[in-house]
C-alpha cells in the first residue's frame, strides 16, 4: 500500500482490480521506450486547479502535482458541459477551483454505454491524468454520479490533506530552519507572526506567546492573520503544513495559556484581544 508521509491510498468504491484503486492493471509504451505500469501508481485525489496548473518541462513530459509524478487521478465536480463524438463523449468538470475536460471513450459495439448526465450534476471521475498540446485532461475509466454531499466536501478535505502531507515530505530539514527562523510555516500563510499580526493583541499576549511552542505559534499566526470572527480547523489545516492532531494539541496550548478562545463550536477560534 503507497503510502505519502503518512497518508494511505483508500479505496473509492470503483475498484477494477485487486488494490487497483479502480483500475484495471495495465501498462503503457512511454514516449523514450521505457513502459509505465499504471498499476504501480497511486489513486490520487486532486482538485482541478491542482491539474490545471501543472508544469509540463517539454512535451509529452512527466506530470507532476506537488513534485510528485502524477499519472492516476479522482476529481469530484459539476458537470458543465457534453459533447458527443464518435469514438468518445467530452464533459467539462467544474469543482470550483477550476474546469478541466474529462473524455470517456465509447465502446464502438456499445455506442449507448457513455455515462449520461444532466447539467450541473455532481459527479466523481477516476483516469488517468494527461496533457495534448498544453492542454490538461483525463481520460477516464469510470464516471458516477454522487449521491451524498458529504462526499463533495470529504474529497476537497482529503484532496488538501494529501497535499500537505507531500510539501511537508519534501520540505526538509532547510525548510524546516527556515520555517523556525520565521516563526511559522509561509508557505500557505503569507508572513508570521511578527510586527503586522502583533499589532491585533497586547503586549502580554506576546510575551506569552514567546514561551509557547512552534505548532502553537504557527496556529496563533493563522488566528491572528484571519478575518472573521473565528477560524475553523479545517481551514487552519488548509493554511497551514499541520496535521489535524497536532492543531489540536495547538490549540489547547493556546487556550490553557488564555490567548485565544472557541467560537461557533469547540473546533473554531478567535484570538483574545486585551
Amino acid at each position: 500500500m503507497t503510502s505519502y508521509g503518512g497518508y494511505q491510498r483508500t479505496g473509492y468504491g470503483a475498484q477494477g482490480g485487486e488494490d487497483g484503486g479502480g483500475f484495471m492493471s495495465g501498462t503503457q509504451q512511454g514516449s523514450q521506450g521505457e513502459r509505465k505500469n499504471y498499476a504501480d501508481d497511486t489513486l490520487r485525489p486532486v482538485t482541478i486547479k491542482q491539474l490545471v496548473d501543472c508544469k509540463e518541462p517539454y512535451p509529452n513530459s512527466e506530470l507532476a502535482v506537488d513534485g510528485v509524478p502524477t499519472t492516476q487521478v479522482t476529481i469530484v465536480g459539476q458537470v458543465r458541459e457534453i459533447k458527443s463524438a464518435t469514438v468518445h463523449v467530452t464533459y467539462r468538470i467544474d469543482d470550483g477551483t477550476g474546469t478541466i475536460e474529462v473524455k470517456k471513450f465509447v465502446d464502438p459495439e456499445k455506442p449507448d454505454s457513455a455515462p449520461t448526465f444532466a447539467t450541473d450534476t455532481y459527479v466523481r471521475v477516476f483516469g488517468i491524468f494527461s496533457s495534448y498540446n498544453g492542454r490538461k485532461n483525463i481520460k477516464a475509466h469510470y464516471i458516477r454520479a454522487i449521491d451524498d454531499f458529504n462526499e463533495v466536501n470529504y474529497h476537497m478535505l482529503e484532496a488538501t490533506y494529501v497535499h500537505l502531507c507531500l510539501v511537508k515530505a519534501q520540505a526538509g530539514v532547510a525548510g524546516q530552519q527556515q520555517q523556525q527562523d520565521d516563526g511559522g510555516d509561509s508557505m500557505f500563510v503569507d508572513g508570521g507572526y511578527g510586527a503586522d499580526s502583533g499589532a491585533q493583541v497586547g503586549a502580554g499576549v506576546q510575551a506569552r506567546l514567546g514561551n509557547c511552542s512552534r505548532n502553537a505559534k504557527t496556529v496563533f499566526s493563522c488566528l491572528a492573520n484571519s478575518p472573521g470572527d473565528g477560524v475553523h480547523l479545517n481551514q487552519v489545516a488548509a493554511s497551514t503544513s499541520l496535521s489535524v492532531r497536532d492543531i489540536m494539541a495547538a490549540a489547547e496550548e493556546l487556550l490553557s495559556n488564555g490567548m485565544i478562545y472557541t467560537t461557533d463550536d469547540d473546533e473554531t477560534w478567535a484570538v483574545l484581544d486585551y
